[in-house]
Parts: C-alpha cells; structure tokens; sequence
C-alpha cells in the first residue's frame, strides 16, 4: 500500500451488519467511516441541501433527509419498527453557555446538542456517538452543554465517556482533536475504551508523502524539493463558518505553520503546480503552492473517489467542517466490538 492510497485502504469487518441514524451529516465522513465500520445507515439528516447532495452523489441508495434537526419528527422520518444499533451525531461547534449569552441569535447549536440527547432517550438506540469540538469535553465552560445531554442518558440508563481523540493517532496526516461522546444502552463502555485505544499501524503519513502525487501530476520539477520540506504533520485544517467568506486554512497560527512547509494558506487553489511553476517560499506567499479541495480532502482523510458537490466556497466548508473518516472507522469499530461483546 502506497502513501497515496492510504485514505482508499479499510479491514472490513465481517459478520452483522448494523443500523445507523446520522444527525447533520455534512459531507459524510462519519457516515463514510461508520459504514466501513460496519453500520448501515438507515436515515442521515441534514439541514443543507449541497450536503444532501454530496451524500446522495456518493451514496444514491443511502436514504438522506434534508430536513432541520429541531424539525424531526421520528413517528414520521424513519422507518417503523427498527432497532437502532447506533445514532451518531456530528453536530455544529457548540459554543459555551457564555459565549452564547454574549451573541444575539446564538444558542442554537446548544439546541442541537439538547435535542440529541432527547432523541437518544426517546429512540433508545444501542449507541450513541456525538462528534463535537474538544472543548466542549475539557473545558468548564461547557460544563453546561454536557449537562444538556447527560440529563437524558442518565435518565434513560446509559453508560457514557466524554473523550477526545486525534485523528493523527488513527491514520490522518493532520493534527486534529475531535471532542466525543460515546454511551452504551446495555453496558460495555470498559470494552469500547479498550478497543478504540489498542495500537493502530503506523502509517508515517504527512502532507508531503500523502500529497506529492498530485503536488507531481502536472509535471512540477520542484514536487521533490518540496515534498521534503512538507515532510510533517499538517496543522488543523479549520473549516470555518458557513456565514462569513471564502476558504483558507485557518488563522494566523496555521496560516504560519503552513508557510513553513511553503503552502500559501490564506486561500485554496483551483489547479495543481504547473510545470512553469516557481516555488520559492522565502520570496513571499505568491511563491508558495496552494492546496486544492482535492488536496485538502486528502488530508482529511477521504478517499480519493468521494465527490464533494457546490461551488468552491461551500465545497471546502464540507470538506474542512468533516469529521475525517478513518477516526470515525476506529471509534466505529470500538462500539462495534462493545455492541459485540454485549
């Protein structure tokens, strides 16, 4: 297996397949993750059409829902009479109980996360996954967040852990945290920690060997060169808001620490290097590559055949929003083996 094809490369479990529901689904790298996993979706919802899309691009058999959370209706949007084995959730950042008092019209996400713990107690699905932002597990501030959904998992009798993991541990060339919740309806929390942190196979991934393929495809005499110098983790790609401008890497931080391996961060190229390109990064940003949506997806972790839809605004913000899928494969096969076991 090629460096190239790493995000292509999954051991499918065998034996029963389960059921999934997915809340704002986005671009499907949970989904992605979770059905290599071994869990068929049954429902994924979404509230925005480019997102319906993609899902429906990649996966036409898949039944998408675009639809507001705070809208479901479960009598009348899923199937009758089906056992959930897991519902998953990537949702929007939650903002702290504070932030959210400071911004007129914020809230909204903390509705969301209310809203699924709800629908946990209400579904009673076998597992529950919620995808979220690192603070909302580690900082005080966000003690009231949690609070809104552990409400409805004590009640309902449910083994939870707050966590966060990095994607680097799980096969992705970034460094990025993802906050979870992980819950259990009938036992076996101990046996999914256990699963989700044996060892996985070091792949020795970084933004040079994932991306000097297509750095190459179209003849840049300087591919090697900078490969070497990208030899390292990527930063954080930050997806940002859907309600301010175009795409770019992240803040300053990262804008920094891209330039080091000779990225220009602070927006996303249309096309790959050419070959009359000149890389010369201590002449300043315009002598530096740019990533493509492409690129950027690459080291998100999707694989190279998921077709993202929209413009190139809203492709990134799918893109860069994700929950990448090989860290959404191990957390799917660690609840696999407690649904197993229990």
């Amino acid at each position: 297996m090629s460096n190239a094809e790493h995000n292509d490369f999954r051991v499918v479990p065998t034996g029963r397949r389960m059921r999934s529901v997915e809340f704002c689904a986005g671009a499907g790298g949970l989904a992605l993750g979770l059905e290599q996993a071994g869990f068929d979706p049954i429902l994924l919802l979404d509230n925005r059409d480019v997102a319906c899309a993609t899902l429906r691009t990649n996966r036409p058999h898949w039944n998408v829902l675009n639809k507001d959370l705070l809208k479901f209706e479960p009598q009348f949007d899923l199937p009758r009479s089906t056992e959930i084995d897991l519902l998953a959730a990537g949702l929007p950042r939650v903002k702290s109980a504070a932030t959210a008092s400071r911004q007129r019209g914020s809230g909204w996400e903390l509705e969301l996360l209310e809203s699924t713990g709800r629908l946990a107690s209400e579904l009673r699905p076998r597992a529950l996954l919620i995808e979220n932002v690192p603070d909302m597990v580690t900082r005080p501030e966000y003690r009231e967040s949690r609070s809104c959904v552990e409400k409805y998992l004590d009640a309902a009798g449910y083994e939870y852990r707050w966590l966060v993991v990095d994607a680097r541990d799980f096969g992705v060339p970034q460094h990025r945290l993802l906050g979870m919740l992980a819950a259990l309806r009938d036992g076996g929390i101990t046996r999914f920690e256990m699963s989700l942190t044996a060892p996985p196979p070091s792949l020795n991934l970084t933004v040079g060997t994932v991306l000097r393929p297509s750095m190459g495809a179209r003849g840049w005499p300087q591919v090697d060169e900078w490969a070497a110098q990208a030899n390292e983790i990527a930063p954080t790609i930050v997806g940002g808001s859907w309600d301010r401008g175009g795409g770019d890497l992240g803040p300053q931080g990262s804008v920094r620490a891209w330039a080091r391996i000779g990225v220009n961060a602070r927006s996303i190229g249309d096309e790959l290097p050419a070959a009359d390109f000149v890389w010369s990064p201590t002449l300043g940003s315009d002598r530096m590559v740019k990533l493509t949506i492409d690129q950027v997806a690459t080291l998100q972790g999707f694989p190279s055949y998921w077709r993202i839809e929209g413009g190139k605004t809203a492709r990134y913000r799918q893109v860069g929003n994700a929950t990448p899928p090989p860290a959404a494969f191990a957390v799917g096969l660690a609840l696999r083996a407690a649904l197993i076991d229990y």
